[in-house]
């Protein structure tokens, strides 16, 4: 039996390669879609109901459908409590949430199935595991820095996925990134402290996603980069999440660690 899907902001970059996708596999049904009216144009060709409202197609699906949910933090938080009402489950790629908008997820979680991961491909959810042992190995003679490059129209900044990076090289040093992240330098800002993680965004053209951490020591460098080349990437990686998804009990926030 496949697994009903409904697609928040589906004439979104994201939700239209999503869209395509779940068309294209037996395994998923597409069962809705969601869009503002202003931007629904050429939506009615899909073979699935279209709504502005998620609770409109949640209803008589029986807690079955999964909603994927690439969007903004407003919008997802409550898209998560109308998943919670109607006890289906729900993936979410979306970046940029407030440390408050966190816990409230991972108190909607305890009630429903809920997925969240600001980055679902599976070479950078790798470096999640990777860049840590790395940081351990090289010691705190290196310097830690990292630049993130994504399209002009992306609204978060530094990218969801250089914050997940950088709370893991933080954690291996022992520290909390929000105490050592250096976002901005400018004018006479004296010696660079060690105890300093730099995340700085670079933002142009249509980039998809790049992300590279250097490691900068005595007398050399080593440089660790993620290319995304298409967001299919990451819409592969939020099917995947909806699949396993169906299979779990609600208690907790999952994420593609957990997959792993």
């Amino acid at each position: 039996m496949s697994t009903p899907i409904i697609v928040m902001g589906a004439n979104g970059r994201m939700g239209r390669t999503i869209c395509t996708l779940v068309q294209e596999d037996p395994a998923f049904t597409l069962a809705g879609v969601v869009e503002r009216s202003e931007f629904a144009a050429g939506l009615d060709a899909l073979p699935c109901p279209v709504s502005q409202n998620v609770e409109e197609l949640l209803q008589g699906l029986d807690g079955k459908a999964v909603v994927v949910d690439f969007t903004a933090p407003e919008v997802s938080l409550a898209t998560a409590r109308s998943v919670a009402r109607f006890g289906a489950a729900h993936v979410i790629g979306t970046t940029g949430f407030t440390n408050e908008q966190k816990q409230e997820l991972a108190r909607l979680a305890e009630s429903c199935r809920m997925f969240w991961a600001p980055n679902m491909s599976i070479g950078v959810n790798v470096l999640l595991k990777v860049l840590p042992e790395l940081t351990r190995a090289l010691g705190d003679k290196y310097d830690i820095e990292m630049v993130e490059l994504h399209h002009n129209r992306k609204k978060d900044s530094p990218s969801g996925t250089a914050l997940r990076l950088g709370e893991c090289l933080a954690e291996a040093r022992g520290w909390d990134l929000d105490d050592v992240r250096c976002s901005a330098r400018d004018g006479i800002i004296g010696e660079r402290p060690k105890a300093q993680i730099g995340i700085q965004a670079i933002r142009g053209g249509d980039v998809v996603g790049v992300h590279t951490i250097y490691f900068m020591g005595p007398g050399e460098r080593i440089e660790v980069t993620h290319q995304a080349h298409s967001r299919e990437t990451f819409a592969q990686g939020a099917l995947r999440a909806a699949a396993w998804l169906c299979g779990q009990q609600p208690g907790r926030l999952y994420g593609m660690q957990d997959i792993f």
